[in-house]
C-alpha cells in the first residue's frame, strides 16, 4: 500500500471514530426534556378528596416489583398554607410508575415535638444507594396552628434523612438535622434550610442542593431565598456546605425553587429541573426550566431550558392550564428518564400529584 493511500485510510478511520463518539457521547447540556413530554393518562393522577396531595417522589423495588411513591399530604379543611404546620410524608404503591397508586401507610408521621421534625415532614425525595433506601426531606416542629405561626414554622425548617432496608420501612429517622442552619448570622442559610435534592457523583461522593434563607432582609420572611450545594462521602453525611448560591438571577431575591438534581452519564454532566418563580430564566413566565453543570457547583441554563409551561397535556386530548406545576422529580430506569413527577394546583383549594410519561431516549 502506498504511503498516500495509507494516510487517506488513516484519516477516514479518525473521521469514523469521531463520528461514532459523537453519536454515543452527547454534548453536555444538550438534553431537551420538553421534547420528551408525552400525554398523561388519567390513572397517572394521584388525588384525594379530603387531602392536599403534594410533592411525589418515586422508586422501584426489585424485592417486591412494585413502584413506591412518597408524597406530602395534609387536610384540605385547613387550607393550602397548612402544609407548613400539618404536612406528613405518606407512602403509596402501584404496579406501574403511572399508577394507579394506592395509599399504604404514613412513612414519616409526627413524633415528639422535641425533635427537629416533631410536627411536620414534607417534600420527600427518595433514593436507593447500595442496598438501602434513603428518604430525604425537610421537617419542622412547634405548635401546629396555622395563621400567625406560619413564619415561625417556616423558619424552623431543617433537612433530614430516614433510612430503610425496604421501601415499606421501618424507617430510621435522623435524631438531629442532616443539614442545619449556619451559626454565622451573615450566612446564606442563617434562617432556614429545606427542600433537599441528592445525587451520587461519578467519584462516589454525594452532592446535595438545598434551599436556604438568609437574614439580609427584614423579618419574618427574611431573605434572599437562595440555593446552596453540599458534598459528602456518605449518603448519611456529614455534608460539607459550599456556600455559593446557584440558580441565581440578577436583581431577583427569590428567582428559583424546588430543584431536582441528577448526574447524567450519557451527557457526562449534572442536570437540575428548577421552578422558575416568575420568568427569570425564560420568557415563559412561571415554569419549569433546566440547568446543567460540569461539576455540580457551577450552573447555567441548558441549551433547551424550558421543560414545561403551567399546563398538562392529558391523554384524552385536553390541555389543561394550571396554577402551579412544582416539586419536579425525575423517575429513571437504567439511567434513562421514564417519568417527570410534579405537584399540581388546578385551583388554590385543589392539588394532586402527576406522573408525566417521557419519550424513551434512543
Amino acid at each position: 500500500m502506498k504511503k498516500n493511500q495509507f494516510l487517506f485510510l488513516l484519516f477516514l478511520g479518525f473521521i469514523t471514530l469521531f463520528s461514532c463518539r459523537s453519536e454515543k457521547e452527547p454534548e453536555a447540556g444538550q438534553l431537551n426534556l420538553n421534547a420528551l413530554l408525552q400525554p398523561v393518562p388519567a390513572k397517572a393522577r394521584f388525588i384525594n378528596d379530603t387531602l392536599f396531595i403534594w410533592g411525589g417522589s418515586l422508586v422501584h423495588s426489585e424485592t417486591d416489583g412494585k413502584y413506591h411513591l412518597y408524597y406530602s399530604r395534609w387536610p384540605k379543611k385547613l387550607g393550602m398554607s397548612a402544609w407548613v404546620t400539618h404536612s406528613e410524608i405518606a407512602h403509596a404503591v402501584s404496579e406501574s410508575p403511572f399508577g394507579p397508586f394506592r395509599f399504604q401507610d404514613v412513612a414519616l408521621p409526627s413524633r415528639d415535638p422535641e425533635f427537629w421534625d416533631g410536627k411536620v415532614t414534607h417534600n420527600p425525595t427518595i433514593h436507593f444507594f447500595d442496598g438501602k433506601y434513603y428518604l430525604y426531606y425537610m421537617g419542622n416542629t412547634g405548635n401546629a396552628d396555622a395563621g400567625d405561626l406560619y413564619w415561625e414554622h417556616r423558619n424552623k425548617q431543617r433537612i433530614g434523612v430516614a433510612v430503610a432496608d425496604h421501601p415499606s420501612g421501618p424507617w430510621l429517622r435522623s435524631r438531629t438535622p442532616l443539614i442545619n442552619i449556619s451559626a454565622d448570622s451573615t450566612a446564606y442559610d442563617a434562617v432556614m434550610v429545606s427542600n433537599p435534592s441528592v445525587t451520587r457523583r461519578p467519584d462516589g461522593k454525594y452532592l446535595m442542593v438545598y434551599k436556604a434563607v438568609a437574614k439580609k432582609l427584614p423579618a419574618p420572611k427574611f431573605g434572599p431565598v437562595v440555593h446552596l450545594t453540599a458534598v459528602s462521602d456518605s449518603p448519611l453525611g456529614p455534608f460539607v456546605k459550599q456556600m455559593k448560591p446557584v440558580f441565581t438571577a440578577e436583581g431577583e431575591e427569590f428567582p428559583a425553587e424546588d430543584p431536582y438534581v441528577w448526574y447524567d452519564t450519557a451527557h457526562a454532566c449534572y442536570y437540575a429541573i428548577v421552578k422558575d418563580m416568575k420568568g427569570a430564566f425564560t420568557d415563559a413566565g412561571r415554569s419549569l426550566v433546566l440547568f446543567w453543570s460540569p461539576d455540580g457547583f457551577d450552573w447555567k441554563l441548558a441549551k433547551n431550558p424550558l421543560v414545561s409551561k403551567l399546563e398538562i397535556n392529558w391523554e384524552n386530548g385536553t390541555v389543561r392550564k394550571v396554577l402551579a406545576l412544582e416539586r419536579p422529580q425525575l423517575f429513571t430506569a437504567n439511567g434513562k428518564p421514564v417519568a417527570l413527577l410534579c405537584a399540581v394546583n388546578e385551583t388554590i383549594d385543589h392539588s394532586f400529584n402527576v406522573q408525566i410519561p417521557l419519550k424513551p431516549l434512543e
